[in-house]
Protein backbone atom coordinates (compact mmCIF):
# COMPACT_ATOMS: atom_id res chain seq x y z
CA UNK A 1 0.00 0.00 0.00
CA UNK A 2 1.34 3.46 -1.32
CA UNK A 3 -0.16 6.28 0.51
CA UNK A 4 0.68 10.10 -1.01
CA UNK A 5 0.23 12.70 1.35
CA UNK A 6 -1.13 15.87 0.49
CA UNK A 7 -0.95 18.65 2.70
CA UNK A 8 -3.17 22.35 1.86
CA UNK A 9 -0.77 25.06 0.50
CA UNK A 10 -1.68 27.54 3.56
CA UNK A 11 -1.17 24.47 6.36
CA UNK A 12 2.36 24.18 4.24
CA UNK A 13 2.70 27.64 4.79
CA UNK A 14 1.71 28.58 8.30
CA UNK A 15 1.26 25.48 10.19
CA UNK A 16 4.21 22.80 9.61
CA UNK A 17 4.04 21.15 12.96
CA UNK A 18 0.36 19.62 11.81
CA UNK A 19 1.67 18.85 8.37
CA UNK A 20 4.81 16.94 10.49
CA UNK A 21 2.28 14.98 12.97
CA UNK A 22 0.10 13.82 10.03
CA UNK A 23 3.71 12.74 8.57
CA UNK A 24 4.88 10.95 11.74
CA UNK A 25 1.21 9.68 12.39
CA UNK A 26 1.06 7.64 9.40
CA UNK A 27 5.00 6.68 9.79
CA UNK A 28 4.38 5.41 12.75
CA UNK A 29 1.52 3.01 11.64
CA UNK A 30 4.66 1.90 9.06
CA UNK A 31 2.86 2.78 5.91
CA UNK A 32 4.88 3.48 2.78
CA UNK A 33 4.15 7.47 2.47
CA UNK A 34 5.17 9.43 0.06
CA UNK A 35 5.13 13.15 -0.32
CA UNK A 36 5.34 14.81 -3.99
CA UNK A 37 7.27 18.26 -4.15
CA UNK A 38 5.16 18.48 -7.34
CA UNK A 39 1.48 19.05 -5.60
CA UNK A 40 0.22 22.50 -5.13
CA UNK A 41 -3.41 23.59 -4.19
CA UNK A 42 -6.10 21.94 -4.80
CA UNK A 43 -8.08 24.89 -6.12
CA UNK A 44 -10.58 25.87 -3.77
CA UNK A 45 -9.64 29.30 -3.40
CA UNK A 46 -10.42 29.72 -6.86
CA UNK A 47 -13.73 27.95 -6.67
CA UNK A 48 -15.10 30.28 -4.08
CA UNK A 49 -13.92 32.88 -6.03
CA UNK A 50 -15.70 31.88 -9.27
CA UNK A 51 -12.30 31.92 -10.69
CA UNK A 52 -12.88 28.41 -13.05
CA UNK A 53 -10.32 28.06 -15.69
CA UNK A 54 -7.92 28.30 -12.52
CA UNK A 55 -9.54 25.80 -10.87
CA UNK A 56 -9.45 23.58 -14.03
CA UNK A 57 -5.76 23.71 -14.23
CA UNK A 58 -5.43 22.76 -10.57
CA UNK A 59 -7.53 19.81 -10.40
CA UNK A 60 -6.05 18.53 -13.36
CA UNK A 61 -2.45 18.69 -11.84
CA UNK A 62 -3.70 17.65 -8.87
CA UNK A 63 -5.11 14.05 -10.58
CA UNK A 64 -1.89 13.89 -12.54
CA UNK A 65 0.18 14.35 -9.77
CA UNK A 66 -1.64 11.74 -7.14
CA UNK A 67 -3.09 9.19 -9.46
CA UNK A 68 -0.31 6.92 -8.99
CA UNK A 69 -1.07 6.12 -5.39
CA UNK A 70 -3.45 3.50 -3.57
CA UNK A 71 -4.05 6.28 -1.47
CA UNK A 72 -4.67 9.78 -0.70
CA UNK A 73 -4.38 11.18 2.51
CA UNK A 74 -4.89 14.73 3.61
CA UNK A 75 -5.06 16.90 6.97
CA UNK A 76 -8.22 18.46 5.61
CA UNK A 77 -12.17 17.92 5.06
CA UNK A 78 -12.33 20.64 2.89
CA UNK A 79 -9.56 20.51 0.49
CA UNK A 80 -10.88 16.40 0.14
CA UNK A 81 -13.99 17.13 -0.43
CA UNK A 82 -13.46 19.75 -2.78
CA UNK A 83 -11.80 16.49 -4.97
CA UNK A 84 -14.28 14.32 -4.59
CA UNK A 85 -17.51 16.84 -5.17
CA UNK A 86 -16.74 19.49 -7.23
CA UNK A 87 -13.97 17.85 -9.88
CA UNK A 88 -16.09 16.35 -11.69
CA UNK A 89 -16.98 19.17 -14.06
CA UNK A 90 -13.35 19.48 -15.51
CA UNK A 91 -13.45 15.67 -16.13
CA UNK A 92 -15.01 12.88 -18.64
CA UNK A 93 -17.83 10.62 -16.64
CA UNK A 94 -15.38 7.70 -17.18
CA UNK A 95 -12.17 9.15 -16.95
CA UNK A 96 -10.31 6.38 -15.23
CA UNK A 97 -7.83 8.54 -13.79
CA UNK A 98 -10.03 11.30 -11.94
CA UNK A 99 -12.59 8.67 -11.08
CA UNK A 100 -9.54 6.34 -9.41
CA UNK A 101 -8.12 9.27 -7.65
CA UNK A 102 -11.80 10.40 -6.40
CA UNK A 103 -12.37 7.36 -4.50
CA UNK A 104 -8.64 6.69 -3.10
CA UNK A 105 -8.75 10.12 -1.33
CA UNK A 106 -9.51 10.48 2.09
CA UNK A 107 -9.46 12.27 4.96
CA UNK A 108 -6.76 11.63 7.48
CA UNK A 109 -8.98 10.71 10.44
CA UNK A 110 -11.48 9.24 8.14
CA UNK A 111 -8.41 6.91 6.75
CA UNK A 112 -7.40 5.81 10.45
CA UNK A 113 -10.99 5.02 11.41
CA UNK A 114 -12.37 3.60 8.14
CA UNK A 115 -9.46 1.88 6.42
CA UNK A 116 -6.52 1.65 9.04
CA UNK A 117 -9.39 0.64 11.98
CA UNK A 118 -6.20 1.42 14.50
CA UNK A 119 -7.75 0.63 17.92
CA UNK A 120 -4.39 1.75 19.97
CA UNK A 121 -2.93 4.73 20.54
CA UNK A 122 0.87 4.74 22.63
CA UNK A 123 0.42 8.45 23.60
CA UNK A 124 -0.69 10.74 25.99
CA UNK A 125 -2.73 14.30 26.55
CA UNK A 126 -3.33 15.77 29.65
CA UNK A 127 -6.06 18.14 29.25
CA UNK A 128 -9.05 19.17 28.50
CA UNK A 129 -9.93 19.41 24.44
CA UNK A 130 -13.07 20.84 23.23
CA UNK A 131 -13.78 19.38 19.43
CA UNK A 132 -14.91 21.44 16.35
CA UNK A 133 -16.44 19.64 13.69
CA UNK A 134 -15.93 21.52 10.30
CA UNK A 135 -18.96 21.87 8.31
CA UNK A 136 -16.89 19.71 4.93
CA UNK A 137 -15.87 16.78 7.18
CA UNK A 138 -19.17 16.32 9.30
CA UNK A 139 -21.36 16.43 6.82
CA UNK A 140 -20.09 16.31 3.39
CA UNK A 141 -17.30 13.41 4.44
CA UNK A 142 -19.84 11.67 7.14
CA UNK A 143 -17.19 12.19 9.95
CA UNK A 144 -19.82 13.08 12.49
CA UNK A 145 -23.45 12.71 12.63
CA UNK A 146 -25.24 16.10 12.06
CA UNK A 147 -27.80 17.17 14.86
CA UNK A 148 -30.00 18.40 12.16
CA UNK A 149 -31.11 14.86 11.52
CA UNK A 150 -32.30 14.15 14.69
CA UNK A 151 -30.27 10.59 14.89
CA UNK A 152 -28.22 8.47 17.17
CA UNK A 153 -24.71 10.69 17.02
CA UNK A 154 -21.19 8.92 15.44
CA UNK A 155 -18.28 11.05 15.49
CA UNK A 156 -14.92 9.15 13.72
CA UNK A 157 -12.55 12.20 15.38
CA UNK A 158 -14.00 11.95 18.96
CA UNK A 159 -13.75 7.91 18.84
CA UNK A 160 -10.16 8.64 17.91
CA UNK A 161 -8.91 11.11 20.39
CA UNK A 162 -10.78 8.38 23.11
CA UNK A 163 -7.72 6.28 22.44
CA UNK A 164 -5.11 9.25 23.95
CA UNK A 165 -4.55 8.66 27.44
CA UNK A 166 -5.24 11.37 29.59
CA UNK A 167 -7.39 13.35 27.53
CA UNK A 168 -10.49 14.64 28.39
CA UNK A 169 -13.40 15.76 25.42
CA UNK A 170 -15.47 18.34 27.13
CA UNK A 171 -19.35 18.44 26.23
CA UNK A 172 -20.14 21.43 24.48
CA UNK A 173 -23.87 23.33 23.54
CA UNK A 174 -23.67 23.22 19.79
CA UNK A 175 -21.72 20.41 18.66
CA UNK A 176 -21.10 21.04 14.93
CA UNK A 177 -22.14 24.54 14.55
CA UNK A 178 -20.52 26.43 11.79
CA UNK A 179 -17.11 28.75 12.80
CA UNK A 180 -18.14 30.98 10.17
CA UNK A 181 -14.59 30.75 8.18
CA UNK A 182 -16.72 29.18 4.69
CA UNK A 183 -13.16 29.96 2.84
CA UNK A 184 -13.24 33.70 1.27
CA UNK A 185 -16.80 34.12 3.21
CA UNK A 186 -14.27 35.46 5.72
CA UNK A 187 -13.23 38.42 3.56
CA UNK A 188 -16.40 38.96 1.77
CA UNK A 189 -18.92 38.77 4.74
CA UNK A 190 -16.30 40.01 7.47
CA UNK A 191 -18.65 40.62 10.31
CA UNK A 192 -20.87 37.70 10.43
CA UNK A 193 -17.50 35.59 10.02
CA UNK A 194 -16.01 36.89 13.07
CA UNK A 195 -19.47 37.04 15.23
CA UNK A 196 -19.47 33.22 13.97
CA UNK A 197 -16.56 32.21 15.08
CA UNK A 198 -16.99 34.27 18.54
CA UNK A 199 -19.69 32.00 19.22
CA UNK A 200 -18.24 28.98 18.58
CA UNK A 201 -15.15 30.09 21.05
CA UNK A 202 -17.47 30.95 23.86
CA UNK A 203 -19.30 27.32 23.70
CA UNK A 204 -15.81 25.91 24.17
CA UNK A 205 -14.25 28.68 26.72
CA UNK A 206 -17.90 27.86 28.51
CA UNK A 207 -17.01 24.44 28.43
CA UNK A 208 -13.47 24.80 30.54
CA UNK A 209 -11.05 23.79 27.57
CA UNK A 210 -7.91 24.24 27.35
CA UNK A 211 -7.79 23.44 24.11
CA UNK A 212 -9.90 23.47 20.44
CA UNK A 213 -9.18 20.52 18.09
CA UNK A 214 -10.39 19.58 14.66
CA UNK A 215 -9.66 18.13 11.48
CA UNK A 216 -9.32 21.66 9.64
CA UNK A 217 -7.23 23.89 9.97
CA UNK A 218 -8.45 26.49 8.37
CA UNK A 219 -11.14 26.52 11.13
CA UNK A 220 -9.01 26.58 13.68
CA UNK A 221 -6.94 29.71 11.97
CA UNK A 222 -9.96 31.28 11.62
CA UNK A 223 -10.86 30.76 15.39
CA UNK A 224 -7.20 31.48 16.50
CA UNK A 225 -6.95 34.51 15.01
CA UNK A 226 -10.29 35.60 17.04
CA UNK A 227 -8.71 34.25 19.83
CA UNK A 228 -5.24 36.04 19.95
CA UNK A 229 -7.22 39.48 18.88
CA UNK A 230 -9.13 38.64 22.02
CA UNK A 231 -7.14 37.43 24.60
CA UNK A 232 -8.87 34.81 25.24
CA UNK A 233 -7.75 31.70 27.67
CA UNK A 234 -7.59 28.79 25.02
CA UNK A 235 -5.46 27.34 22.11
CA UNK A 236 -6.24 25.24 18.75
CA UNK A 237 -4.18 22.96 17.63
CA UNK A 238 -5.18 20.26 14.96
CA UNK A 239 -6.16 16.72 15.62
CA UNK A 240 -3.01 15.32 14.53
CA UNK A 241 -1.05 16.83 16.61
CA UNK A 242 -2.34 15.06 19.44
CA UNK A 243 -2.90 11.92 17.94
CA UNK A 244 0.66 11.80 17.06
CA UNK A 245 1.73 12.53 20.55
CA UNK A 246 2.35 15.94 20.46
CA UNK A 247 1.77 18.74 23.83
CA UNK A 248 1.31 22.44 24.34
Amino acid sequence: MTVGLFIPCFMNELYPKSCVSTLKLLKDLNLDVDYPLEQTCCGQPMANSGCSKDMKSLAQRFVETFKKYDYIVAPTGSCVTMVKEHYEQFFDEDDKDYNKVKASIYEVCEFLHDIIKIEKLDVSFPYKVGLHNSCHGHRSLGLGTPTELNIPQVSKLRNLLSLVKDIEIVDLKRDDECCGFGGTFCVTEEAISVAMGKDRIKDHVDAQAQIITGADMSCLMHMEGIINRDNQPIKVMHITEILAGGNL
